[in-house]
């Protein structure tokens, strides 16, 4: 990276994660102005994106510092410039991209990444046109994500999900989705569908634990789970890496799919709603520049 890039803005989301995120955020500021770098914290995103396109354009912008949760950082990723050099300091309830970076809540691990520099080239998938980063789904726990963020008027934690949760469980009926993969080239009938950019999910769930972020292809898994029971025997195969042998579990890599049903089913995006079905996703090989540390390669 040019030395003279010092330029760093912090882009922060007020209502990503806990409440002491602003005094995580001020700490950053600091240290990167003690290495001599010179940070801009903004919170309005069409700042963000007009400061660091004028930046980057300019042969200034070190680093845009995503600080929040995945949904900050797949915000960020779908409005910034292609080529902006992105780092993350986890602040928020999910941080699955920071957790495969390997990127802790830690000040100072982050202002040595933005120093050093170090950038690599990553895959992301495109659902409907808009970037993800880490996983899109569609089926049950994209209900439950679409009941929360409907209910939600500020900072969330994991006790957040309680309620939609038990929603759900009361209320979901597991409809059928379409896939259609390739043009066509292979078809499929489940209930619950997962595609994955990175081999992370909540709870470190092994879901996919192969996928890659560098092989311009995303990962698919099927769930053909009818019930409450069900769910809960998936779960436990899964947890211990034994799901893909299930009947009718399918996994598998791709290029482009279409999930369709009969019902409105809805979908999420790195922990966010994204709408209901259909949906059409696509995988943008390398199209993320992010920072990682000079250990992450390994």
């Amino acid at each position: 990276m040019d030395e003279r890039a010092r330029s760093v803005v912090v882009a922060v989301n007020p209502t990503s994660g806990a409440s002491d995120s602003g005094a995580i955020v001020d700490q950053l500021v600091q240290r990167l102005k003690d290495a001599g770098l010179e940070p801009e914290p903004i919170s309005d995103i069409a700042e963000i994106n007009r400061r660091s396109s004028e930046l980057l354009d300019a042969g200034r912008l070190r680093a845009v510092v995503a600080a929040g949760g995945d949904g900050t950082v797949s915000m960020l990723a779908n409005q910034l410039k292609r080529g902006t050099p992105m780092a993350v300091l986890p602040l928020g309830t999910e941080n699955l991209m920071a957790k495969f970076l390997g990127v802790a809540r830690s000040v100072q691990q982050v202002t040595d990444i933005i120093v050093a520099g170090r950038t690599v080239q990553l895959d992301a998938g495109r659902a409907n046109g808009q970037l993800f980063l880490v996983v899109a789904s569609c089926g049950f726990d994209a209900d439950v994500v679409t009941r929360l963020h409907a209910a939600r008027t500020g900072h969330i934690s994991h006790f957040s999900y309680a309620a939609p949760l038990l929603a759900t469980i009361r209320r979901y009926k597991y409809p059928k989705l379409r896939i259609s993969i390739d043009g066509g080239s292979v078809k499929l009938t489940t209930r619950w569908a997962f595609v994955f950019n990175v081999p992370r999910y909540a709870m470190n769930l092994p879901i996919a634990s192969d996928a890659q972020a560098t092989d311009g292809l995303l990962d698919l898994c099927t769930f053909g789970v009818r019930g409450l029971v069900q769910g809960v025997a998936t779960l436990g195969a899964v947890l211990m890496r034994r799901h893909r042998n299930l009947s009718e579990t399918e996994a598998m890599r791709f290029k482009n799919l279409r999930v369709e049903s009969d019902h409105p089913v809805p979908y999420q995006l790195d922990g966010d709603p994204g709408g209901v079905l259909p949906l059409e996703i696509t995988v943008d090989p390398g199209c993320l520049t992010m920072l990682v540390s000079e250990s992450w390669p390994s």
